[in-house]
């Protein structure tokens, strides 16, 4: 009887909250979310980037959109892949390249769902939505694409040093998706207070 008064006590107090505090409950689930996505990030990642790489795409070069050079002269590039493994000194090649992206991809698509019908509870058109999301998507994915040009090589050297090639690496791809990740739920926010609109008198449209 005790417990289920607790239970009743508990949920008026969170009802409550969250009726005072709204814009926070909006922001905690957002966390909440972003971190179990970010979580399938760093599994999914290094996964298709070892299956990859037993393919001819770790030894195919992705450098794409140079735009201005390195501190050591050489072409800076908003998509830097390189040929070869990186245990071997390459990029990681278009093996790399797809396993960041097809990862971002699977996880954007549950992030969009989730955060719309769990933390926004948006009763907005879903077509729309979707279509900005996937253009927010697309810029976010250029502009990390873009940064990782800055700590993706360091990273992995200073990894692969302390800890050898193969342990290295594996701890480097959870930091740099760690890192992706973090640009994305800073960006994705105020930008999914936009588009999951809640319309007042409109029955919440979950599909």
């Amino acid at each position: 009887m005790n417990q289920i008064k607790s239970t009743h006590s508990f949920k008026d107090m969170w009802l409550q909250f969250k009726e005072k505090h709204p814009g926070l409950v909006e922001f905690v689930m957002f966390f909440i979310i972003s971190n179990a996505v970010t979580i399938l990030q760093m599994i999914l990642m290094p996964l298709l980037k070892y299956i990859f790489g037993f393919t001819a795409l770790v030894t195919t070069q992705f450098q794409q959109f140079p735009v201005g050079q390195n501190l050591d002269g050489s072409i800076y590039y908003v998509f830097d892949y390189a040929a070869g493994a990186i245990g071997a000194g390459g990029g990681g090649g278009l093996a790399y390249f797809l396993a960041v992206e097809i990862t971002l991809l699977i996880a954007q698509i549950i992030n969009f769902f989730l955060q719309r019908n769990v933390t926004f509870k948006s009763n907005s058109g879903i077509a729309k939505a979707a279509v900005w999301y996937f253009i927010a998507w697309i810029l976010i994915s250029i502009g990390a694409s873009a940064l990782q040009g800055l700590y993706k090589v360091p990273i992995y050297e200073f990894m692969m040093n302390t800890f050898g090639t193969i342990s290295g690496t594996a701890v480097a791809d959870v930091i740099t998706m760690l890192i992706n990740s973090a640009v994305s739920f800073w960006v994705f926010f105020p930008i999914m207070k936009l588009i999951f609109k809640k319309e007042e008198g409109k029955q919440e449209n979950t599909k």
